[in-house]
This record gives structure tokens, sequence and C-alpha cells, in this order.
């Protein structure tokens, strides 16, 4: 995508000269490349860059098997995470598969889902990218063919007439371009992610399926300025990573719920491509400020519906029971650390507030895996510990229609009196239903006692 000086008009690339119409006739050589990159969310630094954009120039060049080049996601996401990843040497294995076994044996006492059978893994940040770009793929994969559909649309329709006849090889590259920019940063996210993460389930969200592990480079920089032994810190959050897999392996519709929710909000985002339509139109490539300011506003940001709001209430509440049901047993169990009460709420506040590469994450697919409500998760839990029992409470795991909802979250001690109501409205259907059926109100008196009028 880049000019050589050394062409004539009669080579020009044809991408590049419908570029050059769409902005301005200057093409691309006015964009500031440094400017681009930070507003687009990606790394300035010109070697990683030029790596980047050679791998884009590649897809652009190559067929695609849908909107979106995931391995592109791919190798971005390995460049991103490369950077300081050591390979986990065998006294880190050692030290995880111990954390893992300790924790299930001291949550036993505190949960009735029994223990989940699984070997404690060591992962580094790499292989982090490994076990879950499946996962992301699964659950940005909607929002990146509606970006790419919108943006290549947009193009399309915003050519000129005389243009239209030279779309020839550049057609599919032209098709496959917003999906392209959005595998770049998408493999940056993650990426990112991956120097943030401490375990496979750190963000609440069972990324890799049935697996326990944990980083031990990112455990040891979570432990970093807290001055507490990095044995108890590496235990409080192995509990938390064996309560997280004991929860999605012992309730085996939970993890399909999170997933198919997340992808059904965000099969429900619709690109605004009026935005585009004027970025196309009205963007300066000599100004790189102007780029910048055009991107941040919002250009490609998924727009949400009002069915959406209300199905990010339900997905938030669930992430919340998730990750409020694993606070409140990780700090049962870890009742004889001494550091357990500080741990406890400096993992409490970084999931609330999230790190950069989240907030990255959210930028990009209109979504932040957050658990907003974990406070008020944690205090329903322990009410209803306090009011069923261990067993009582996590009998409410058995299926997804008894979990408690957002109104529950507002008041958790009234949840028990509300749950009996319910089931107490479903009994009187049943019986009249039963009724019904049984013919017990065909009877030749009504309900007064009055005998029934002479349809004469």
């Amino acid at each position: 995508m880049t000019n050589d000086p050394a062409k004539n008009d009669d080579d020009q690339d044809p991408l590049q000269e419908i570029l050059a119409q769409l902005m301005g006739g200057r093409g691309l050589e006015g964009i500031d490349a440094a400017a681009l990159a930070k507003a687009a969310g990606l790394p300035n630094d010109p070697q990683v860059m030029q790596q980047m954009f050679a791998q884009f120039q590649n897809m652009m060049n190559s067929p695609s098997e849908g909107p979106v080049n995931w391995q592109l996601a791919h190798d971005n996401a390995r460049q991103a995470a490369a950077g300081g990843d050591p390979s986990v040497t065998p006294a880190q294995n050692r030290e995880v598969d111990e954390a893992l076994r300790l924790a299930e044996l001291w949550l036993d006492p505190v949960t009735d889902l029994p223990s989940t059978g699984l070997i404690g893994k060591a992962w580094s940040r790499a292989e982090w990218v490994e076990e879950t770009l499946g996962t992301w793929k699964r659950l940005t994969e909607p929002v990146a063919n509606s970006i790419a559909l919108a943006l290549s649309t947009t193009l399309q329709e915003q050519l000129p007439e005389e243009m239209k006849s030279m779309m020839g090889g550049a057609a599919s590259a032209l098709q496959n371009m917003g999906g392209a920019l959005f595998g770049m940063q998408l493999g940056q996210a993650v990426g990112a992610l991956a120097k943030e993460v401490v375990s496979s389930t750190d963000i609440g969200v069972p990324l890799a399926d049935l697996q326990m592990a944990l980083l031990p480079a990112n455990v040891a920089a979570f432990g970093e300025g807290l001055d507490l032994p990095e044995n108890e810190v590496r235990l409080f959050l192995a509990l938390r990573e064996a309560a997280h897999a004991r929860l999605f392996v012992q309730v085996p519709w939970l993890r399909g719920h999170l997933l198919g929710a997340i992808e059904a909000y965000a099969r429900g985002i619709h690109i605004d491509t009026s935005k585009i339509e004027e970025l196309a139109r009205d963007l300066d490539p000599a100004d790189p400020e102007g780029i910048r300011e055009a991107l941040s506003q919002g250009v490609f940001m998924p727009q949400r519906t009002a069915a959406q709001d209300a199905a990010l209430v339900k997905l938030e509440t669930a992430l919340a029971l998730v990750e409020g049901w694993v606070d409140e047993l990780t700090f049962e169990a870890a009742a004889q650390l001494p550091s357990a009460a500080a741990l406890r709420e400096t993992v409490r506040r970084r999931r609330a507030t999230g790190g950069p590469a989240e907030h990255a994450f959210g930028s990009l697919v209109g979504l932040e895996l957050r658990p907003r409500r974990l406070r008020e998760a944690a205090t329903l839990w322990a009410a209803l510990k306090e009011q069923r029992g261990i067993a009582g409470r996590d009998a409410i795991w058995k299926h997804p229609d008894l979990l408690p909802t957002a109104e529950d979250l507002d008041d958790p001690s009234g949840f028990s009196a509300r749950r009996e109501l319910a089931e107490a409205s479903d009994s009187a259907v049943d019986e009249a239903l039963e009724r019904l059926l049984d013919g017990g109100y065909d009877s030749d008196d009504d309900s007064s006692g009055n005998p029934p009028e002479d349809p004469k």
C-alpha cells in the first residue's frame, strides 16, 4: 500500500488509486504513520509497525476465508505478548502445581461442588494466547463481521462512478480491509491482556475450556509492591483459579450460558455507517491530527440499542454472580492466610477498574467484561449461606432459571422471600392447571354456591 516513485500512473495499484480518490486525491502518502498508529490503538514502534503492515499487505493480496483474517490476529497477539515472556521453568511448574493442589483441598470444606480432578498448569504469556484465542474469536467474530461489512459497503458506496469499473482485483482486498484492521487491533488487545492476566479465568470468563492454569510471570508482577510473601500471593490466586474451575466444570451449562450471552450481545451490535461515510468523504490524509480526532470519536465504535442495554444488564449480573461466588469462597478458604483480607481487596479493586488492555478490548468490541456489582453479589452469596447453608447456596447453580437477578443484587436480604413468593405463585398455577385438566371446574355449581343460570 506504499507508493513507489518509479511507477508510472498506468502501473498504479488499483487499491491505492481507489484510496487516493476517496481521500482527496492524495492517497496515503500524507498520513503521519505514528499519529495513525496512536489513533488506531496500535504500537508506535517502527519495527513492529513495519512487520504488521507487511502482514497486512500480504493479507490484502491473498484470498481470505471470511471478512476477518484470524491469522493476522494470532500473529499480532503473539508479537504483543512476546516482550519479556520467559519460558516457564521446572521450579515454577512445581510451585503452580503445588499451589493449585493445596487450593483444591482448602476449597473442599467451603463448597458443596466437588473437586474437578484437573491437573494445574503453569503457562507463559504466549501459551495463554494459544490456549484462549479460539474463544476470543468466538466472542468477537460477530462484531468483526459487522465492522468489516460496514466498512467495505460504505467504501464501495463512496466510490465515484468512473472508479467502480476499476475495482477488478482490488474488490476482494477492499472487502477485507475492515476485517484486517480489526484483526490487527484484536491481536494487539489479546497480546496486551496476556501481560496482565494471572490465570485462565482471570476476567471471569472461561477462555480455556476445562483448564486450570496460572501465569507465573504475571503472578510475580501482581505481587510487586504489595509487600506480601510470594507464596501467599500465589496461593490466594490459585484459590481463585481453582474456585472458577470448580464452578465451570461442575455446572456444565454455565460456560455456554455466559459465552452465549456475550455472543448474542455481539450479534446485535451494529456499526453507525454514517460516521464511516463522513470519514471517507471528509478526511484529509495530510492532517494526522484530524485522523486521530476522527478515530478517537469512535468511528468504528459499535452502537448499542435499547434491547442490547437490557441484555447487557443480564450479562453483567451473570458475571457479577460468578465473580461474587468465587470471591466469597476464596476468602472463606483463605481464612488461615494472614494476608487474605488485603489480597481480597486488591483483587476486588483490580476487577472493578480493569487494566489498560481490558479497556482497549472493551473499546474494540463495545463490551467490558467487568463485574461491576461484585461486592453486592458477594454479599448475596454470604446471605444465602447464612439462610440455607453451603448446600442450599450452591444448589442455586443447578439451573439458570434459579439464578438471582439484578433486583436481588439490590436487596440481597429479600432474595429468599421473593423466591418463596414466586415458588408459591408457580405452585398455585400448577394446581389450577391440574384441576382444569382433571375436570375440576366442570361442576354444576359455580364458585359462589349458586346453581348455574338456565341457558334459556
